[in-house]
């Protein structure tokens, strides 16, 4: 279909459309696949695709008997579709933020007891948010700290608060307190009844469990001696692997506290297996006005005293 001297000219709305069709039905795997999604018939979406591929003087897909699959130059085309839908979803985004007041919405992801925990003062901040921006909808999830790097890095999530266990080149962070986090073993742990001088010796030789992912140097070093037998993130789950009695594991010293007052867990071999866990406030690099994002971390600014809270320990 290709000819030497083609030239595309001027692309329009229509060819915008024609365009997303197109992508939907890469994404769907087929034009068939694509007429839910697209809530149009197979041959009105065979159409769209004809005349795209007439427009652009290219064949972009096989269909037939052997299935649907795009050419080479389909694939270009889908590629450089991707990327030209996201630029136009950045321009109207950052438009409508110039534009607006301070509506639309604040998607919040938080790690594991940080929301309800005094010192990330959470509720303070929210109640200052919502005081100055009432019209703005407010959205919380509970995530790993992977799942929020991934979620803030791709656009669904505008904050986060997470264990700050690494940086990440993509984006920025806000240190606002240290955990101090202790080995923990249930009453009746054959740990607990041994000398302190016999726990650290012996330690090492029990069953224990983790979060499951990349940690900071410091923790690395402790967890690295330690016999994992069981990945649990959540410190909910973790304490429960705890209580059983057949696991120990690592819990930040203040959620810890409430289960040592009660006697049901002890922290063991404290001298030696024990790091600083930070929390961190964490949002995307990214030029992009966003005005209740940009309202939400001033609030943070304010309400914690960012000069007098110490760096992240590690």
């Amino acid at each position: 279909m290709s000819t030497k001297n083609y030239s595309l000219g001027q692309v329009g709305d229509y060819e915008i459309k024609q365009l997303k069709v197109f992508k939907t039905v890469v994404d769907c795997g087929g034009f068939s696949a694509a007429e839910t999604a697209l809530n149009i018939g197979r041959s009105t979406i065979s159409l769209h695709i004809s005349n795209l591929e007439s427009r652009l003087n290219l064949v972009l897909c096989k269909r037939g008997r052997g299935g649907f699959s795009l050419t080479e130059e389909g694939v270009i085309i889908y590629q450089m579709t991707e990327q030209l839908l996201e630029s136009l979803d950045a321009f109207r985004t950052t438009v409508n933020n110039l534009n607006a007041s301070l509506t639309g919405q604040l998607r919040i992801a938080l790690s594991d007891k940080v929301s309800l925990d005094s010192r990330s003062r959470f509720p303070e901040l929210i109640r200052a948010f919502s005081q100055a921006a009432p019209e703005v909808f407010i959205t919380t999830n509970v995530a790993s700290m992977t799942n929020i790097e991934r979620m803030i890095l791709n656009d669904e999530a505008d904050v986060g608060f997470i264990p700050y266990h690494r940086k990440l080149d993509g984006l920025d962070y806000i240190h606002l307190y240290s955990d101090n986090c202790f080995v923990y073993a249930e009453k009746d742990h054959p740990l607990v009844a041994m000398s302190k001088k016999k726990q650290e010796q012996e330690i090492d030789h029990f069953p224990a469990s983790h979060a499951g992912l990349k940690h900071h140097e410091q923790a690395s070093e402790q967890i690295s001696h330690v016999k994992l037998a069981a990945i649990s993130y959540f410190y909910d789950s973790r304490l429960a692997l705890i209580l059983s009695g057949r696991y120990i594991g690592f819990l930040p010293e203040l959620y810890a506290k409430p289960y040592v007052d009660a006697g049901q867990i002890v922290a063991v071999a404290t001298q030696t297996r024990h790091y600083n866990l930070g929390v961190a406030v964490t949002t995307k690099k990214t030029a992009q006005p966003n005005k209740p994002r940009e309202l939400f971390m001033n609030q943070i600014r304010s309400v914690f005293d960012l000069e007098q809270i110490d760096e992240a320990p590690y």
